[in-house]
């Protein structure tokens, strides 16, 4: 039976004929004020009283309103808008199944992830900053500051795809990797520590990488007392989303020096005013939430729904789902 497809996102011609073409079958509706990215909220659209699938980032209040949404795939890989116990509960309650786009961006976060630590470790923004001799005493120091990342213990907060995928790319490294989750599966791969263990995993590692989602339970999750923990010196990443930092002690742990480095693809808010201390922090490199961003993303983006698409259309379990 055909289905009722709205797609709110904005798309540029080549994704959107891909999407057009894909769901020829299908009636495909299209909102009169699309989202402006694949991370923008969308707005209220009347046509969710009617659709059967909904594909982009639809209101969420609006979407479990609708009685006839049956498949809602988010064009991201957070879900932020969607992970509160009222929208689970209610989705539960009415059947609403829930995707997302993990699987188009795990790639490309991890090796931005991967950019960060390799930045840090050859210290690019340092070298790049200098015209010094070879020879002189700057030369000479910047040499010896440089490394490998071989034998540096690296952990993991947050274990999903894209740290799964991280993980496989700096293997071959030589470094010690830990997993942080709240419920390990076994099949991490590497040491695992919950709750109980993360403060001697913090004073261990060389490197702290931060991909939680935002949600009530990780708004904030680092701040000044799990700073306190890190082993001095550290460096922080943060891949997950800007609202898991408490930012202002970011800024006094970076004064400080009990963190020594922090690379962010994520802020709160996003961009960051001109004004915001991060942006005069010592040692403090950020980049414009682009981690996940590729050549031939919103393509990608959407073969990935047209692919669970079809296995909707014949039952079968669906790629990236959530709930």
């Amino acid at each position: 039976m055909p289905l009722r497809i709205l797609a709110d996102l904005a798309l540029p011609a080549d994704a959107l004929e891909a999407l057009r073409a894909g769901t020829r079958d299908h009636t495909l509706l299209l909102p009169a004020r699309p989202a402006a990215s694949v991370l923008a909220k969308g707005e209220p659209d009347p046509q969710l009283t009617t659709a059967d699938v909904v594909f982009g980032q639809p209101d969420a209040p609006a979407l479990l309103a609708s009685a006839s949404v049956r498949w809602a795939h988010i064009s991201s890989a957070g879900i932020t808008r969607y992970d509160t116990v009222t929208f689970r509960d209610g989705a539960r309650a009415r059947g609403l199944m829930l995707s997302n786009s993990s699987s188009v961006y795990d790639e490309a976060c991890a090796v931005h992830g991967l950019s960060f630590l390799l930045a840090h470790a050859r210290q690019l923004p340092r070298g790049l900053a200098t015209r010094t001799p070879n020879g002189s005493t700057e030369w000479n120091s910047l040499r010896a500051a440089s490394g490998t990342l071989r034998g540096e213990t690296v952990l993991l907060v947050g274990f999903g795809a894209i740290a799964r995928r991280l993980a496989e790319l700096l293997r071959p490294f030589g470094v010690n990797l830990i997993a942080f989750r709240r419920q390990p599966r076994g099949d991490e791969g590497m040491p695992v520590v919950t709750e109980g263990g993360l403060a001697e995993a913090l004073s261990q590692a060389d490197h702290v990488v931060n991909i939680l989602p935002e949600s009530d339970s990780t708004r904030r999750f680092f701040g000044q007392d799990r700073f306190g923990q890190f082993r001095r010196g550290a460096t922080f990443h943060n891949l997950g989303r800007g609202a898991t930092v408490d930012q202002s002690s970011l800024v006094a742990a970076l004064h400080s020096g009990q963190v020594g480095e922090a690379w962010l693809d994520v802020t709160d808010p996003e961009p960051l005013p001109e004004d915001h201390p991060l942006w005069r922090a010592p040692n403090c490199f950020i980049t414009p939430h682009v981690a996940g961003g590729h050549a031939g993303e919103a393509v990608h983006l959407v073969r990935h729904f047209l692919a669970n698409l079809d296995r909707f259309v014949r039952g079968e379990p669906l790629l990236d789902r959530v709930f």
